[in-house]
């Protein structure tokens, strides 16, 4: 079977439209599970700084600084400056992305289901 993408640098981005591309950045920074227990420490606490993360999770500063990053690049989080530290909280427009991305899905394999192997 031929593909309409060229086999060499078919995972390039722009043979992607900007919706896949941005449920792949989601997807990518929610494939570690340091990133989901941040998120999920987040959601419990609203928001907080680094230092909180840190004493929560078995992980260095250093390391949660890194996921941070990941997440906030990504856009599943935000950060606010206050003073010296920075403090984290869930981005919802990223959240709502993905609860439409899957709803979707979730309606068209409803819809296909009778006619699935």
């Amino acid at each position: 079977m031929q593909s309409k993408y060229k086999e060499v640098g078919a995972t390039k981005t722009e043979y992607f439209t900007d919706k896949q591309n941005d449920i792949a950045t989601l997807a990518k920074a929610l494939g570690h599970p340091a990133r989901i227990a941040i998120l999920e420490y987040l959601m419990k606490v609203d928001d907080c700084i680094c230092g909180d993360i840190v004493n929560e999770l078995p992980l260095s500063q250093p390391t949660v600084s890194q996921h941070l990053k990941e997440l906030k690049n990504a856009g599943l989080i935000k950060g606010n400056i206050e003073g010296n530290t920075i403090c984290y909280c869930i981005d919802e427009k990223a959240l709502t992305k993905l609860q439409n991305y899957f709803a979707t899905i979730s309606s068209k394999l409803e819809k296909k289901k009778s006619n699935c192997c």
